[in-house]
């Protein structure tokens, strides 16, 4: 007997296949997608070409109008839009929503898909952005991007007419979702990767530089390019402390504009990098032109400065200067970013000190040098007094002691003061010194002045100054007053250029009448002669003018390398 076939399971053969197609072009459609986002993963140069793409690819395959991608800040929480189809491209990157706020906002918090199928905006989680126009969205479909368990963005779809999402569609955006969070993570490794070992290498270069026989500025110099190369900073600076003046200086930067580079100093107690200075830790700003302690906006806005970190310098527990780092663009320093500036900084300090002693040690060895020097010099001036032949020993130490005593003036000078350089005015102030204490009698009313310009003399001939000064104003004394009388010494000294005038003029008894130096055996006015033609490359003539005896050198500037 044949079996009769039942028409109820024809018709439901015929509507499970139909499922089965409607399931295979959802497949289609999804694996097509997946193969879409997948080209524009591997063939976009950065994350923010990757989510254009995606944002295209979104709009295609949900069947909706607008796209909007958020990525989230990963030290304030905040979503920034990084992306946008299907609108003007304008808003990009200008959109920021803090955490929890609007229906995006609350989708990152909660890490739960939202579908409104109308009137998205009578939603009470929704917040209006005008240059979206959002007024004119019926639809919203927002889903998470997560990423090891939390939330890095959220994906937006939009329609203008009413739309109820099928599951089809709402499992696509979760599927794309899932595939940019990979993405992400996997482009935020890479780059995280790439930065450590730019981070080690810079360390690494700082490093060399502690046993380098680099010069202090060479060396900070160094510091700030590699640091602002490294952490792809708009400027970076090195300020170091003056403790007498309690100020900060630059003394090396990265910017080559004048405005920035001669800023004043400022005060280690009223500037945010004082505070640096003082706590011993990072302080940060997010943007200067709006910090009220931050005391030159001017410059900061003219240069392009935003936010703001300052690391303080340390080295066995003092505090010598400070790192400074800006951005162009409002930025939160994370924790790995603040490490590696201090490792940077606590490197730099190292460097410094470094740098420090071998220059201390080039000065000992220099003074070592310069004391030979001036010992033979003391030498050759005892043998010219032993030749002379005088007649008072008495007289000869006391002249010998003015000699030794006027040379341990530039010592003492140069301890204070530059390394290769000392002021004439400041020799000339300290044997005018020494004349009051130890040549004029206290019967004697002298006024003493020095006027003029001032001059840097290198060591060698600031040496010959001293003796020579010595010389004429004991001279003046000795032979020009009376041990009762009274009378002035002025000290002069004139610069045009590459030539220089010293004059000693001293007021009292003149010259005797024919007086000329050529044929007198005075062994002061010989040292003078001496020291005026070979260490000054000059002439020295003594001559009456008025009332007034002078003592006149003539030398050039423009020094031999000692």
């Amino acid at each position: 007997m044949r079996s009769i076939q039942n028409p109820k399971s024809k018709i439901q053969n015929q509507e499970e296949l139909a499922q089965l197609r409607a399931e295979l072009a959802e497949a289609k459609v999804e694996a097509d997608a997946l193969h879409r986002v997948s080209e524009a993963i591997a063939s976009a140069g950065d994350i923010d070409q990757m989510l254009d793409v995606v944002a295209k690819v979104a709009i295609s395959v949900t069947g909706t109008e607008a796209c909007f991608i958020y990525l989230r800040d990963e030290i304030s929480g905040d979503l920034t839009m990084r992306a946008l189809a299907g609108e003007d491209p304008s808003v990009v990157g200008k959109i920021r929503l803090h955490a929890g706020e609007g229906v995006t906002g609350w989708v990152a918090r909660e890490m739960k898909t939202l579908v409104i199928p109308e009137k998205a905006w009578k939603d009470a989680r929704f917040k209006a952005f005008p240059e979206l126009g959002e007024e004119r969205f019926e639809s919203f479909l927002s889903v998470p991007i997560v990423a090891k368990n939390r939330t890095i963005g959220v994906i937006n779809v939009r329609t203008r007419q009413p739309l109820e999402y099928t599951p089809g569609q709402i499992h696509l955006l979760e599927t794309i979702a899932g595939q940019v969070a990979g993405a992400i993570e996997l482009a935020r490794l890479h780059h995280a990767s790439l930065a450590r070992a730019t981070q080690l290498s810079a360390i690494s270069e700082v490093s060399k530089t502690v046993t380098s026989n680099l010069y202090l500025e060479e060396v900070l110099q160094l510091i700030v390019a590699m640091t602002a190369e490294t952490m792809n900073l708009t400027l970076c600076s090195i300020m170091l402390t003056d403790r007498d003046r309690e100020e900060l200086v630059i003394k090396a930067s990265t910017s080559e504009s004048a405005l920035y580079r001669e800023k004043p100093n400022v005060r280690i107690n009223e500037s945010v990098a004082g505070r640096a200075i003082l706590s011993g830790q990072p302080v940060t700003i997010r943007d200067v032109r709006k910090a009220p302690g931050y005391q030159y906006v001017d410059v900061a806005r003219q240069e392009g400065l935003c936010s703001l970190i300052c690391v303080p310098l340390a080295f066995q527990e003092r505090t010598i200067g400070v790192l400074n780092c800006y951005t162009s663009r409002p930025h939160d320093f994370t924790e790995e970013e603040t490490r590696l500036l201090t490792t940077l900084g606590q490197q730099a300090a190292i460097a410094i000190e470094n740098s420090k002693l071998m220059v201390k040690s080039a000065i000992i060895q220099e003074m070592h040098h310069r004391i030979k020097n001036n010992l033979q010099t003391i030498a050759s001036l005892l043998r010219l007094e032993m030749r002379s032949s005088p007649d008072n020993p008495e007289e000869v130490l006391r002249e010998s002691i003015s000699r030794i005593q006027s040379i341990a003036a530039v010592h003492d000078l140069l301890s204070r003061e530059d390394l290769d350089a000392v002021s004439f005015k400041k020799i000339a102030e300290s044997i005018m010194s020494g004349a009051h204490q130890n040549m004029i009698h206290p019967g004697q009313r002298v006024e003493t002045r020095i006027s003029g310009d001032d001059l840097m003399l290198p060591s060698a001939q600031a040496t010959a100054m001293a003796l020579i000064l010595n010389e004429l104003i004991a001279n003046a004394v000795e032979h020009g007053m009376d041990a009762d009388a009274s009378g002035s010494i002025e000290v002069s000294l004139q610069v045009r250029g590459k030539r220089g005038m010293t004059e000693v003029r001293n007021t009292g008894a003149p010259l005797p009448p024919g007086f000329d130096l050529t044929r007198s055996n005075s062994l002061g006015l010989k040292i003078v002669e001496s020291l005026s033609r070979e260490s000054l490359g000059g002439g020295f003539t003594l001559v009456t003018e008025g009332e007034a005896t002078v003592g006149r050198i003539v030398f050039t500037t423009d020094w031999p390398v000692d």
